[in-house]
């Protein structure tokens, strides 16, 4: 197997160019994690992947409680299937909220103010509420803790890994926080050496063909609990190598050849974040123009046949969309045709017109 195998083969298992999934929490449980700091970029990521979808498809399974955000992994927003949300925040977040420490005490954030705001937010959430960010705060506050540089954020994103907290729906285009135990009653409970296997199973038939460096890069665990993971379901693996380096992937799988492919992906898509090493699909060269300043803040990307090969955002106006196309270097009339494709295919997802920017 090639490099380009490798790429083609990771369209299909992300199901980019392979769509079987029927619903989102589908989608959602087969990656294992979706990563959404970025909410719009986030839910396009599950749109591209459904075809048929709309966007209200994405936010009524937000609002009937079957994908959850919060923060399982790497201190990031992640979407997540509701049966998944406790075995993964149990699993990943000890070692987040360790590595905290040191920030916490920064900030003067002490077991027992993290006591004291549990009990206000469990009491003011109580009841199915949901609130916004500012109204958190603002209970926070009243009671004397607290929330400027960070506090507040910080507060919030330990108690989600506490399991106390998660995301709700969307409020006037602001998130906000509900209480994990009304809003999820019931999930699934594994123990750590099988939620170690079920989490290296679930990304390497999703992400794969990847390397073991890659699964700890998404996962966040240690190396040894990483490779104790691959190790258990490795017999359900194929190993691929390559150029070196030893990939694994799914056992069952076609063989891939060259179909000429477009896709617009979102910022932070798993295509792009998914793996530690970037370079098969991303030339040196152009890496600059997807973190621009190297912030972390990654832009949306146009996907040809598996390669990066450009930027495009949109811009929103009423009932249409126009779709600026940034491509890296001068592409044929073919390859624009099919750009414009996939922005009047994200247009439909959004339920608007959309044209081409000039």
């Amino acid at each position: 197997m090639t490099i380009n195998d490798i790429i083609l083969l990771r369209l299909h298992n992300q199901q980019i160019s392979h769509n079987p999934s029927n619903t989102p929490e589908e989608v959602v449980a087969w990656m294992g994690a979706i990563q959404a700091q970025d909410y719009a970029g986030a839910k396009w990521s599950l749109g591209l992947r459904l075809p048929k979808s709309t966007e209200s498809d994405i936010d009524n399974a937000i609002a009937r409680k079957a994908i959850i955000r919060t923060w399982p992994m790497r201190g990031t927003l992640h979407f997540v299937a509701a049966d998944d949300v406790r075995w993964l925040l149990k699993l990943l977040t000890p070692r987040i909220i360790a590595g905290s420490a040191g920030r916490h005490r920064q900030l003067e954030l002490d077991e027992a103010t993290f006591k004291k705001s549990e009990e206000l937010l469990s009491s003011a959430l109580e009841g199915g509420k949901q609130l916004m960010r500012s109204e958190v705060y603002a209970i926070l506050e009243r009671s004397g803790i607290a929330t400027a540089n960070q506090r507040g954020m910080h507060i919030i994103n330990y108690l989600a890994q506490k399991q106390v907290l998660c995301h709700g729906v969307h409020n006037e285009k602001q998130p906000t926080y509900v209480l994990l135990d009304e809003w999820v009653p019931d999930s699934k409970h594994l123990e750590r050496d099988e939620a170690l296997a079920e989490l290296a199973l679930r990304y390497f038939r999703s992400h794969g063909p990847a390397t073991l460096n890659d699964f700890v890069w998404w996962s966040g665990l240690k190396i040894s609990d990483a490779r104790a993971g691959l190790d258990s379901v490795s017999s359900a693996l194929e190993m691929i190598e390559c150029e070196g380096r030893t990939y694994w992937t799914g056992a069952e799988h076609p063989e891939m050849s060259a179909i000429p492919s477009t896709f617009l992906l979102p910022d932070f898509d798993e295509y792009m974040l998914g793996y530690t090493d970037r370079t098969p699909i991303l030339a040196a060269q152009y890496a600059g123009r997807i973190v621009p300043g190297n912030n972390g803040m990654f832009m949306p990307t146009i996907v040809s046949d598996g390669q990066v090969i450009g930027l495009w955002k949109r811009i929103l106006k009423k009932d249409k969309i126009s779709v600026e196309a940034m491509p890296f270097e001068k592409v044929s009339k073919a390859k624009i045709k099919s750009i414009a494709t996939e922005a009047k295919r994200y247009g439909k997802y959004l339920g608007k017109s959309v044209s081409l920017a000039d």
